[in-house]
């Protein structure tokens, strides 16, 4: 027969196995966002344990305190209700729930991707007239394509930004639905083609962390990953010096070539950007003649065409 120390052998070594390719920067990652997260992993599973745990536990005790071999169990086959043990089954989850409720909601608005940032990280608010820097995002078969529109630049497959500074992303895509998710700086958030989302977050420490597409989305998805450098301020001109030496210009046609489906492309740099190229991306025109998407959902785009067929009707009178 087994012993138990032979059975607690077995357990520990099938969970170390079993958990040896699991990757924890979910819960010690290096931004406050994402580490804002992690603590209300830590908190939610905890106060469900408070329910979980003694469950378990007394499920194992009756079951082992009323055994069919336990003479001493007391018997009592009319017993049907007990008005405080009611209460303790009933007010212990409902306690439980109403504190999830609280702790999701207050979550759910401080960490709003939305929402611009308030602190870099706990007891360190935002600088006094620091803006953020702004990264547009597009997700593309099977590459992902950075703008930095402050400095005029792009990159394909590497992002890199400047520790203790608010990152504003603005995320789309060309065709077919991605999630844009670095784990170490916030939580995922999806790209659209046609439409932009929104993340704000900030990386707190110098290093190189993966960034992926966690949204299946065809045959090249699985190459759909980059690096994300977090810099110190110095490094971060550097690398930003290297891309516009180092690149070439990013026009319309370069870009109509880029958006052909690809798989494991290496990291590009353009160090020009055809101006408004990312908000043709976004309204899906950059074939030249292509009406933008923000044009035909104008207000006055209806009485714009209204007008230019009354006009056309009484040109055509005219002539008539």
């Amino acid at each position: 027969m087994l012993t138990l120390k032979t059975i607690h052998k077995i357990f520990f070594t099938a969970t170390a196995t079993l958990l040896a390719g699991c990757d924890t920067v979910v819960m010690s990652p290096s931004g406050d966002i994402a580490a804002q997260q992690a603590n209300l992993i830590v908190w939610a599973t905890g106060l469900m344990l408070i329910i979980v745990v003694p469950v378990i536990f007394f499920i194992l005790l009756f079951a082992w305190r009323y055994r069919a071999s336990n003479k001493e169990a007391v018997y009592e086959p009319d017993w049907d209700h007990s008005t405080s043990l009611e209460l303790l089954i009933w007010a212990a989850p409902l306690a439980i729930v109403i504190a999830l409720g609280a702790l999701t909601w207050v979550s759910t608005h401080q960490l709003d991707p939305y929402r611009p940032l308030d602190r870099i990280s706990e007891g360190r608010p935002i600088p006094e007239g620091q803006e953020p820097l702004i990264v547009e995002v597009v997700a593309m078969d099977w590459k992902w394509l950075f703008f930095y529109p402050e400095y005029g630049i792009a990159v394909v497959n590497q992002l890199a930004a400047p520790i203790d500074r608010e990152i504003k992303f603005k995320i789309t895509s060309t065709t077919m639905m991605n999630s844009f998710f670095i784990p170490a700086l916030a939580g995922q958030i999806y790209a659209m083609g046609g439409m932009e989302t929104k993340l704000h977050a900030v990386i707190n420490e110098p290093g190189i962390y993966d960034g992926f597409s966690a949204n299946y989305s065809g045959a090249g998805f699985n190459g759909m990953r980059f690096k994300f450098l977090g810099m110190a301020e110095e490094d971060f001109e550097q690398w930003l010096a290297q891309a516009k030496t180092e690149g070439e210009v990013l026009s319309r046609s370069v870009y109509q070539e880029l958006a052909k489906p690809s798989e494991y492309n290496p990291v590009q740099y353009y160090s020009e950007v055809e101006p408004a190229l990312y908000d043709s991306i976004l309204n899906r025109c950059v074939e030249p003649g292509t009406p933008c998407m923000k044009d035909w959902m104008s207000p006055t785009h209806g009485e714009h065409h209204s007008q230019a067929s009354a006009d056309s009707q009484s040109e055509a009178g005219h002539k008539h």
